[in-house]
């Protein structure tokens, strides 16, 4: 998933140097999935939500210090920072909990369907109607989601309808972090943002993972492994991608971050035996050229 907020670059040369950052960090953030599976398998494994407990923890270092680096003073949260925070820990508790029940491709394809929720949000409260070529994107997404959901993924899936559902309601959360995150922009640093957005975030995902008796100590290697990549994908894939974002035209940014699902699948079929059937292949390319179309169809109107 790109899981960070950036301005919109009005660059109209493509900057290839940050095209590379921008496809790396793309790459890195796909593999928050494989993190997140990798850090429940086996009896020494965690929960869902606490993998996303040891994520924001691993990071938290990290991010004092860029925002040490870059701002000087880490000072006190604001309320956006607050509420983005909240909905940050919403945003991983469904997303990870989707990663265990459903595929891979499933959880990932899924929630990448923000910009969509966004511009729905737009439409219903803030009275901005989107332009015909607009819904018609919807429509193809939704079609999209449809028929992956009607196709059961390789692999020992647990419950793959819930799985799918959890992954699907993310990209509410996801936008919902985006819309706060893009306003506290508008006066705070990215990287003060992300870093109270993790102080909020992890005591909600501890919180969420004893109320449901998950395991929250790892007591193997691998899953000790798995959250502290987890901790460093964190940081070094939103970075790259925040970074590469001011730099480069959002209409080329938007579609080069939808790497992240195309790498999740590829390595949840070699390392998960969660190969992909012909109506999940063809509902994922529907799914993500209709997340592209909308993304083109609110920029052009706007």
């Amino acid at each position: 998933m790109a899981e960070a907020a950036a301005e919109p670059s009005t660059h109209a040369a493509t900057d290839w140097r940050a095209l590379g950052v921008l496809l790396g960090g793309a790459c890195i953030i796909g593999l928050s999935p494989i993190l997140v599976r990798l850090a429940g398998e086996g009896a020494g494994g965690v929960g869902p939500a606490a993998a996303g407990f040891w994520r924001l923890m691993f990071a938290l270092p990290l991010l004092a210090l860029l925002t040490h680096r870059n701002a000087g003073a880490i000072g006190q949260p604001s309320k956006i920072a607050l509420l983005a925070g909240l909905f940050f820990a919403l945003d991983l508790g469904f997303w990870h909990y989707g990663i265990k029940y459903t595929s891979v491709t499933n959880a990932t394809v899924l929630s990448n369907l923000t910009p969509v929720v966004v511009t729905a949000f737009a439409w219903i409260f803030l009275k901005q109607r989107p332009a015909p070529l607009f819904l018609l994107a919807v429509a193809a997404a939704v079609a999209g989601a449809w028929l992956m959901a009607v196709e059961k993924g390789g692999g020992a899936l647990k419950n793959q309808p819930l799985g799918d559902a959890l992954s699907a309601a993310t990209a509410l959360w996801y936008a919902l972090y985006f819309l706060a995150m893009a306003e506290g922009r508008r006066t705070e640093g990215a990287s003060r943002l992300m870093f109270w957005v993790s102080v909020v975030g992890a005591p909600l995902m501890l919180v969420s993972a004893l109320g449901l008796r998950e395991t929250v100590i790892p007591a193997s290697a691998m899953a000790w492994g798995a959250c502290l990549g987890l901790g460093l994908m964190h940081v070094s894939g939103q970075g790259a991608i925040a970074w590469a974002m001011g730099r480069l035209p959002t209409s080329t940014a938007s579609v080069v971050v939808l790497i992240q699902p195309i790498v999740a699948a590829y390595l949840g079929w070699i390392l998960f035996a969660e190969p992909i059937g012909p109506l999940q292949a063809l509902g994922a390319v529907v799914t993500l050229a209709g997340v592209v179309l909308a993304q083109w169809a609110s920029r052009r109107r706007s």
